[in-house]
């Protein structure tokens, strides 16, 4: 597997970066098991993404007119709300928020002990999670504080890039924000790590047309 290298201004330069990558160089195969199984997506298989400036407004990209937008601005706060809440509904076997909004207090509360940990690393699932029809995508938050600023890395097993990057980065970004605030530092870079950005095929053509390429 090659490692491939994405440096961005913005979540949504990211996101149009990772589009073009995807739709010219991913690996095109055949899903056997997992969402929109017998169907084929695009994948980068190794990918490592840096957001030097993720605050930029607005968090969602901008698409051309007439194709429908991957995500809203209302979406992008409820998933932040979902990251903080415990709560899981009847219908759901896990969610983010269960494992992670009682680390969140926590991290912070560390923090403001003292900034210079490697120790406030946030995990999501457990032993069980692989028994899961849909295992968690998001696996790992981790934090650090360096030079005043509080920056997130993350691991993504599996990652939906159009219906999910946009949304995912963008929540993620506002807990960052939020957690900054909390700590009393200030907001840093996002960085992002997954072995599976994939574009599903019924989105094919919608990211040819963000991209102002031919059908």
């Amino acid at each position: 597997m090659d490692l491939t290298l994405i440096e961005a201004h913005t979540i949504g330069d990211a996101w149009f970066q990772c589009l073009h990558k995807a739709l010219l160089e991913g690996r095109t195969y055949l899903i056997q098991q997992g969402s929109f199984e017998g169907t084929h997506r695009k994948e980068i298989p190794l990918v490592a993404i840096i957001i030097r400036n993720p605050g930029v407004r607005p968090l969602r990209p901008d698409v051309p007119m007439g194709v429908p937008a991957p995500t809203t601005d209302e979406n992008i706060e409820d998933y932040m709300s979902y990251l903080m809440t415990s709560l899981r509904q009847e219908n759901e076997e896990y969610t983010y928020g269960e494992d992670l909004a009682e680390q969140i207090d926590e991290v912070i509360r560390r923090y403001k002990l003292g900034f210079d940990t490697n120790q406030m690393c946030m995990t999501i699932g457990n032993r069980d999670s692989i028994y899961l029809k849909d295992p968690p995508c998001l696996r790992v938050l981790d934090t650090r504080i360096q030079d005043g600023c509080l920056h997130f890395i993350i691991y993504f097993r599996s990652w939906d890039l159009w219906g999910g990057f946009p949304t995912n980065l963008g929540g993620l970004q506002l807990l960052k924000e939020y957690m900054a605030k909390e700590i009393g530092v200030n907001d840093g870079c996002l960085i992002a790590f997954s072995k599976g950005l994939h574009l599903y095929e019924h989105c094919w053509d919608l990211a040819k047309m963000v991209l102002h390429m031919p059908l």
